[in-house]
């Protein structure tokens, strides 16, 4: 896995040589909302997320006027939180993971030192650790979420799903500042011991970037 992504990195960066690039950083706050279903013939449970900081290290390329690609290598912290309403006080559990995620994505943008720009495209990621926050209930019906911090856990590391952004950016010289909301769907499913059919989560990203131009598109 490793060996794939660094590959894809280092092909784009070669890809890059060709036409205007720019560099930055973009960091923010994301919030995520997780699904499952305990079986096969069950319903899927809504469950609620938490929110954390994300930050990441941004390529932007533009091969044409007004459409590109823009390529993040992102540190991305996801999870659940699941309460237990039938007891008093509720109790809740807890889980975090964290991803190193990479999105590839089109991103097409209109205006000249203004703009509005939209992105889309897929993303991978590996999971780099998972924490069990907190864990006060088990063995409810219909199932509780499992976990996934125990040495005996074992989740799933691939990551993989879509991610689209809208949002608006000025340009300053060489420099450019951009704030963002980024929707995900995640198809994820961190279960690797059968103990839920399957499970998938969604992403809500605000964050804001500065991008520095390092080379001029060549007409």
């Amino acid at each position: 896995m490793n060996r794939i992504v660094f590959t894809g990195i280092f092909c784009f960066i070669s890809f890059l040589s060709l036409a205007q690039t720019s560099i930055g950083i973009r960091g923010g706050f994301v919030t995520s909302s997780y699904a499952y279903q305990p079986a096969a013939n069950s319903r899927k449970i809504s469950v609620g997320g938490i929110g954390a900081p994300t930050y990441a290290f941004v390529i932007e390329h533009f091969g044409s006027k007004n459409a590109g690609i823009e390529l993040n290598i992102q540190y991305l912290s996801i999870g659940f939180r699941q309460e237990n309403e039938d007891v008093s006080p509720v109790q809740t559990n807890e889980t975090q993971f964290d991803y190193l995620k990479v999105p590839i994505l089109s991103s097409f943008y209109a205006g000249k030192s203004g703009r509005f720009q939209i992105k889309f495209g897929p993303h991978v990621g590996y999971l780099l650790k998972a924490t069990d926050i907190s864990r006060e209930f088990s063995g409810s019906n219909p199932p509780e979420l499992p976990t996934y911090g125990g040495a005996e856990d074992n989740p799933n590391k691939f990551m993989y799903g879509i991610t689209a952004g809208a949002g608006l950016s000025k340009l300053f010289g060489k420099s450019t500042l951009a704030g963002e909301v980024r929707f995900a769907y995640d198809f994820t499913n961190p279960e690797g011991q059968d103990r839920i059919f399957d499970m998938n989560s969604t992403n809500l990203e605000f964050t804001l970037a500065y991008l520095f131009r390092i080379r001029e598109l060549k007409e």
